[in-house]
């Protein structure tokens, strides 16, 4: 009980975050709930009226009285109207200024989080959270809570009404309510874990089409499409069974009301018209609780609808709010702004793992001087790019420190730290626009001319003014249009034009071929001028110039120093060289 109790309490609490969501809206949002209650009174008030026309005018012969509330009538239609359409209007535009602020308000918390968040999250969940679960939430306002709210206050008027028109004949009529009430209470409970069900399917199909269009290369490499298509199949039929199982307790809801409701009417007809015939109920009084009736149950069949898109928006907000509120993958900020730095970065004694007790780096020591170029070799898996992902505080240590001109990387607020440091890595990222949109990346302090004279720096301006629209040329998604060499010398203009004071080359020559590598390499000798270089290495020839080389295996440095010094040592190092020299060679 005391459970049960909870749940409810929390499911307010929810309720509560939703409409916290229109404070800002607060004018338009009581004046909907104003208009949305004002219908539920305009609406019973026909009935009572034509009762009175019928009873007092028609009865008598009065044509001046029939006129005059023939045009009050038509005077209530018509501001009914109006205000159906102002209340629908508010609701619908409330609605979607929510949606609005809070898509914004999720796509932030998303930049914010932590790497390590998206390592364990399926892109195509996140996809459904700030898209299709936000759309929903709209509905608790155009078709939710407030509509709820007036379709009951409907009900209690036409109750009132009814009840003081005539008690017997309302009990007689509405004897069919407990029934009523049973089934929309089965319905309610049925309902709400098919809706539940439909959300996490979406969720699964999202994140199944999603990581299979952006893989469609390696399926149809593996030709693997039949079992591909086999196991969308599965997932789609799921995602149907979920829908068809809402559906099926709609198909089974909305007959019972209808049958409800056609007794109710049986039993009016046959109770009123013996009244009639003994002459203790008018007929105005009868046909007004024709009307009643039927704005009676008109609301209880709109009700179903109403609490499924209640219920629908209950369960988005609340996988909305559980996003947003978890503050344990949020990155954490320093307070101390990082305006310059001179590029002397120190490891000491750096220990990290990305999961407990699988350490990926051990008692990591080493620093890079100001203007300094240092390379880190390994076999995959030794821990070269965690080295960079933590420099960049894309992961936090679980040991030891990391000092920037003799600071915790810690004490800098993150945007500081990365404004200064440049990565190119070796799987290159570009976004669907054009080259100089993804050269600038929306930096509005990036001119043109300044993108151009380091595309010339680095070699990239020939092949981009190749193009049929030059810098304009649009991207197709990941860069599919383009050559990898042409993508890695654009992600390299990326990296430059911002005039790093940290240059960081994550493998970012290895899927090149030679010609653009040496293009590559003479443009990195120069931006490596005055910079310090962390470089990774896959061809070993390219780091021959290294202040430092440091091996890594296992997680642990093994072997460091200069090119030539390791070759000497005939170790680690030496052996990967020969290696490649010799299949180089052949």
């Amino acid at each position: 009980m005391q459970k049960d109790n909870q749940k409810r309490s929390l499911k307010w609490g929810l309720l509560a975050k939703i409409f916290a969501l229109a404070l800002p809206y607060k004018t338009k949002f009581f004046t909907a709930v104003f208009l949305t209650l004002s219908l539920a009174v305009l609406g019973p008030l026909r009935p009572y009226l034509i009762q009175h026309t019928l009873d007092t005018y028609v009865g008598t012969g009065d044509a001046v009285g029939l006129l005059n509330f023939s045009l009050l009538l038509g005077f209530l239609l018509l501001l009914q109207s109006l205000i159906q359409w102002w209340s629908t209007l508010l609701a619908n535009f409330l609605g979607q200024q929510i949606i609005y602020d809070l898509r914004n308000r999720v796509y932030k918390h998303l930049m914010s989080l932590k790497l390590k968040y998206y390592d364990q999250t399926p892109v195509g969940t996140m996809v459904t959270r700030s898209i299709s679960d936000i759309e929903t939430i709209s509905e608790v306002f155009s078709e939710g809570l407030i509509n709820i709210v007036g379709d009951i206050l409907q009900i209690l008027v036409l109750l009132i009404l009814m009840f003081g028109t005539h008690a017997k004949l309302s009990l007689v009529c509405l004897s069919v309510l407990p029934l009523l009430f049973y089934s929309g209470y089965l319905f309610k409970e049925k309902i709400k874990g098919s809706f539940e069900d439909v959300r996490n399917q979406v969720a699964i199909l999202n994140t199944f089409v999603q990581e299979h269009l952006s893989g469609m290369q390696l399926v149809q490499l593996f030709n693997r499409e039949p079992a591909e298509l086999s196991k969308f199949k599965e997932i789609n039929k799921a995602h149907q069974d979920a829908h068809i199982r809402s559906v099926f307790y709609y198909s089974v809801f909305f007959p019972v009301v209808e049958v409800l409701s056609a007794i109710a009417i049986g039993l009016l007809v046959w109770y009123g018209a013996k009244g009639v015939l003994a002459e203790e109920i008018s007929i105005g009084v009868l046909v007004a609780f024709i009307l009643y009736l039927n704005l009676f149950f008109r609301p209880i069949r709109q009700l179903a609808d109403r609490f499924n898109n209640l219920q629908m928006g209950m369960i988005a907000g609340e996988r909305i709010f559980q996003l947003i509120e978890d503050s344990n993958p949020i990155e954490t900020e320093g307070q101390q702004t990082l305006t310059s730095t001179k590029g002397h970065i120190e490891f000491k004694d750096v220990s990290f793992a990305y999961l407990p007790n699988q350490p990926i780096l051990k008692n990591i020591n080493f620093s890079v001087q100001p203007g300094k170029t240092i390379a880190l070799v390994g076999k995959t898996g030794a821990g070269k790019s965690s080295i960079i992902n933590l420099l960049s505080r894309f992961y936090d240590i679980q040991s030891g420190e990391i000092l920037l001109d003799g600071t915790n990387i810690n004490q800098y607020t993150l945007s500081s730290l990365r404004s200064k440091i440049s990565v190119v890595m070796q799987d290159v990222f570009l976004f669907n626009g054009s080259i100089l949109e993804n050269i600038q990346l929306y930096n509005k302090n990036l001119s043109e001319d300044k993108v151009i004279a380091t595309a010339k720096l680095l070699g990239a301006h020939d092949f981009i003014m190749r193009m049929p629209h030059g810098y304009h040329q649009m991207i197709t998604e990941r860069g599919s249009n383009l050559s990898v060499g042409q993508r890695q010398l654009i992600s390299f203009v990326r990296a430059m034009v911002t005039d790093p004071a940290i240059l960081v080359l994550d493998e970012a020559t290895s899927s090149i071929d030679h010609e653009t590598e040496e293009i590559i390499q003479l443009a990195i000798e120069k931006m490596r001028v005055g910079r310090s270089s962390i470089v990774i290495a896959h061809r070993l020839s390219t780091i021959a110039n290294a202040d430092e080389i440091l091996v890594l295996e296992k997680g642990a440095i093994v072997e460091r120093g200069t090119h030539q010094s390791l070759l000497l040592t005939k170790g680690y190092y030496s052996n990967l060289y020969e290696k490649q020299f010799t299949a180089s060679a052949i």
